[in-house]
């Protein structure tokens, strides 16, 4: 069946003048600033970022779409090609991961090397009861995201740093949009066509998320993938770009920087 929307361009920048070429997908809460803490310390020479924002979020917020990691994926796919990016690598962040996913599922000969940071199983994340609807109410509620932020960070980070997440996520995503996303990533299961895959994978986990665990990788991620591994960062919880910038910037780097 044909996409209901035909991909796009995302609006994008691109950060470095490196060989090696990486596509960072953002994910459900923030636009592509959610590597801002990153950039910094990424190394220039080697490394070119290419970062969009997804439809709905950033720069796109007002692009109308499906909002799905499928239509994702092709408009990723479509950002390569405007580019001139015939091979390249990815880096996703949750919700990202499992855009990233669907790139592999669709282009797996054009991807290098694949870095998941607390990401989204191809198989989603269903929710039931009290936990889905603190998710679906976090599109209109600054309080639902708060709580999902300060949750999956390990309840240890100071208000200030929860109230600037919340903050920027509601200024950089449409709430209709924000709400759409989420049937997709969480409820939508796409393993098989990424059951087997070639692509070297590293899933980076934070210690102290209580929601996409190493033992969640483990049983989905690390078990698809047959070139897979995992790292878990001591110090973080669900945003180490946030959390632990220099040593997610050491997790990403060294591994894509092994693709030949």
């Amino acid at each position: 069946m044909e996409p209901i929307v035909p991909p796009l361009v995302p609006p994008f920048e691109l950060v470095g003048e490196g060989p090696h070429r990486v596509v960072a997908i953002h994910g459900w809460f923030s636009d592509r600033a959610a590597f801002a803490a990153m950039l910094p310390h990424i190394d220039r020479r080697a490394f070119t970022y290419a970062l969009p924002d997804l439809r709905g979020y950033g720069e796109a917020r007002d692009i109308r779409g499906e909002y799905t990691t499928g239509e994702a994926g092709r408009d990723l796919l479509a950002l390569a090609d405007h580019l001139g990016w015939q091979r390249f690598s990815l880096l996703g962040h949750s919700m990202g991961g499992a855009v990233a996913q669907r790139v592999v599922a669709a282009a797996p000969d054009r991807v290098g090397r694949l870095v998941g940071v607390a990401p989204v199983p191809a198989s989603g994340m269903p929710m039931e009861g009290e936990q889905w609807e603190l998710f679906t109410s976090a599109a209109e509620r600054p309080e639902s995201r708060r709580a999902i932020i300060d949750y999956t960070t390990g309840g240890r980070h100071p208000a200030a740093w929860l109230d600037m997440m919340v903050r920027h996520s509601l200024e950089h995503s449409d709430a209709k949009a924000f709400r759409a996303w989420l049937d997709s990533w969480a409820l939508e299961d796409f393993h098989e066509d990424i059951l087997g895959s070639r692509v070297p994978v590293r899933v980076v986990v934070g210690a102290q998320d209580p929601a996409v665990t190493a033992e969640l990788m483990r049983q989905t991620w690390l078990r698809w993938y047959p070139r897979a591994e995992l790292v878990e960062l001591p110090g973080a919880g669900h945003y180490p770009a946030d959390e632990s910038p220099l040593e997610l910037v050491r997790a990403v780097e060294d591994f894509i920087a092994a693709d030949a």
